[in-house]
Formats: structure tokens, C-alpha cells, sequence
């Protein structure tokens, strides 16, 4: 083989065939110029590979061209807060003028209910209301109270237990130290042979 860039770029792209390979793959192997530059190319094919892709400009335009400078309807539609703005002036304006030409509603001349209908419907609805909510707030409360008085109740019998261990408690212990005294008091002959050590 001889030493051709073209074929070790077809190499590197993976273009040539099996035996090809192989072939270019002994070469490189054997002459130092085309290792450099088998080296060169993958350095800069990874350096292609890493850097960003740009997207080429589809126009160059100048400072000086106003031509083709977006008008200010465009820049308003293309604004996504500056169209939303407009958006919400343009609806509150609507309603303004909405409100400031509508005809006032008509008052009727007759009421439907008078004063005294009307006092009348809700006194009999608050008297309707009233011994429901007062017949349920009582039996709200005594449930209340009665699960107030059975914890009241367990915590007493708790503590009166507690105070009943602990008094039986101190009578057993007074009980042998008395039991202790009379023995002594009884029998004090052995009571000092216990007392003194046997040699």
C-alpha cells in the first residue's frame, strides 16, 4: 500500500472494506508518516465531534439595512408579555365601556314580598332553625361532658391505685421492721448472738 491520505480518511470513516482494513491497519503499523497522520485525523475528528453544532446564518444583514428590521405591529405580535399586556387592555377596556353604556335594570313598582312578608318568612324560619341547633349544641355538649367525666373517672381510679401499691408497700415495710423489733425484744439473746460474730 502505498501512503495516501485519502485512503487512511476512508479508513478512519469507515468507508473501506474487511481485507482493506486490515491492510491499512499493517501499513500504519509499519510506516511512521502515515501513523502521524492516522493520529492527526482522529485528534481532529474528536475535536469536530466535541465542539457544538452552529447553524450556519441564512442571511448577513448590515447595521445600515433597515429593510428588513421588524415594524413595531411585528414586534408587539412576536412579544409574548407585550401581546398579553395589549391582550388584557384591550378586555378592560371592553368592560369599561360595557358597564358605562348599559341600561340601568328596571326597578319593579311592585315588589313581590313586602316588608311584613318578608319579616314574617324569616322569623319562621328562625324559629324552624332554632330548637334543631339548640337540641344538637345540647347533645354535643353532653357528649362532651360525658367523655370528659369517663376520662376524669379512669385517671382517678389510676392514681388511686397507684397511692394503694404504694401505701401497702410502706405498711409491709413498717410491718417487718416492727416484726424486727419485737422479735428483738422477745428473744434478745439471739438477737445479740447475731449480732456478735462467732470467733
Amino acid at each position: 500500500m502505498n501512503c495516501s491520505p485519502d485512503v487512511l480518511k476512508d479508513y478512519l470513516l469507515g468507508e473501506l472494506p474487511g481485507p482493506d482494513c486490515l491492510t491499512v491497519e499493517a501499513h500504519v503499523r509499519v510506516c511512521l508518516t502515515c501513523s502521524e497522520e492516522l493520529e492527526r485525523l482522529r485528534t481532529a475528528q474528536a475535536v469536530l465531534a466535541s465542539s457544538p453544532d452552529v447553524e450556519m446564518p441564512r442571511r448577513i444583514s448590515f447595521v445600515s439595512d433597515r429593510v428588513f428590521e421588524p415594524g413595531w405591529w411585528q414586534r408587539l405580535w412576536n412579544s409574548a408579555p407585550r401581546l398579553g399586556f395589549a391582550s388584557a387592555m384591550v378586555l378592560a377596556a371592553a368592560i369599561l365601556v360595557h358597564g358605562l353604556t348599559r341600561p340601568a335594570p328596571a326597578v319593579p313598582e311592585a315588589t313581590a314580598y313586602s316588608q311584613e312578608a318578608v319579616e314574617a318568612r324569616i322569623e319562621a324560619e328562625v324559629s324552624r332553625r332554632i330548637p334543631a341547633a339548640v337540641a344538637q349544641a345540647v347533645a354535643e355538649h353532653d357528649a362532651r361532658l360525658r367523655t370528659e367525666m369517663a376520662r376524669l373517672v379512669a385517671a382517678s381510679e389510676s392514681k388511686l391505685n397507684f397511692e394503694r401499691r404504694a401505701d401497702l408497700v410502706t405498711f409491709e415495710q413498717a410491718f417487718t421492721l416492727l416484726k424486727k423489733q419485737v422479735d428483738m425484744l422477745q428473744y434478745p439473746r439471739l438477737a445479740s448472738s447475731e449480732m456478735v460474730p462467732s470467733r
